[in-house]
């Protein structure tokens, strides 16, 4: 008997749906996208040999310009809005929705709570040169980085992974350093990351030899 022949098929594959579905997906991460905030001031932080990485959720983050000036800053929209919601419950600090909206998709916040109203009322190149920008006081007659702390961690709602970072310039006068480790203090929280710049370990020491694979020479 004759065999059966068997009809070829077209191994052509159209790739316009697939075409399509990496257009869309473009698109949404174009549309959804959010870049960072600019940073309130420029810092120039101290040189270590630390290689862990500042973390990108979970933080409350603290920049400290080479004046002494403090600025709070706090990742996560939701919490963000419970922070400015409660402190504006608590505080009478008179915040509509819109102001309220600016601090919920802003970046870092660096002045007085009884400024806060009129601070977040401005774009960013504004808040630079209206004088308002002198920083979260943390003095002991008016600690209001304290207030801040307290009511970012309710906001956290016990988050276990919440770190505390400080990023201060390299020529942060001393004592307003120790202000704010006395307050983390008197808040008694005893874990800090400092942000610093990451530097190369001295040769010949252990840091160094980790590195490179090796170990310390025995005497």
């Amino acid at each position: 008997m004759p065999k059966v022949k068997m009809a070829r098929k077209s191994t052509l594959v159209d790739m316009t749906a697939m075409c399509d579905v990496a257009f869309l997906l473009l698109t949404f991460f174009m549309l959804a996208t959010k870049f960072k905030p600019e940073e309130p001031v420029t810092v120039v932080t101290p040189s270590s040999i630390n290689t862990k990485l500042l973390p990108d959720s979970d933080v409350i983050l603290l920049t400290v310009d080479k004046t002494g000036r403090i600025f709070f800053s706090m990742d996560g929209q939701p919490k963000r809005k419970k922070l400015i919601e409660d402190l504006n419950s608590q505080f009478k600090l008179g915040l509509d929705q819109r102001a309220m909206n600016n601090f919920i998709v802003g970046a870092s916040v660096g002045t007085e709570l009884k400024n806060l109203k009129a601070y977040l009322d401005m774009k960013m190149e504004q808040r630079k040169t209206s004088g308002l920008e002198k920083g979260i006081p943390v003095d002991s007659a008016n600690n209001e980085l304290s207030t801040w702390i307290n009511y970012a961690r309710t906001a956290q709602g016990g988050n276990p992974r919440l770190q505390y970072c400080i990023k201060a310039d390299n020529g942060t006068p001393y004592p307003v350093i120790d202000d704010i480790m006395q307050t983390f203090k008197d808040l008694k929280i005893q874990k800090l990351n400092l942000v610093t710049n990451l530097e190369a370990p001295p040769p010949g020491t252990a840091a160094a030899l980790a590195q490179t694979g090796g170990s310390p020479a025995k005497k």
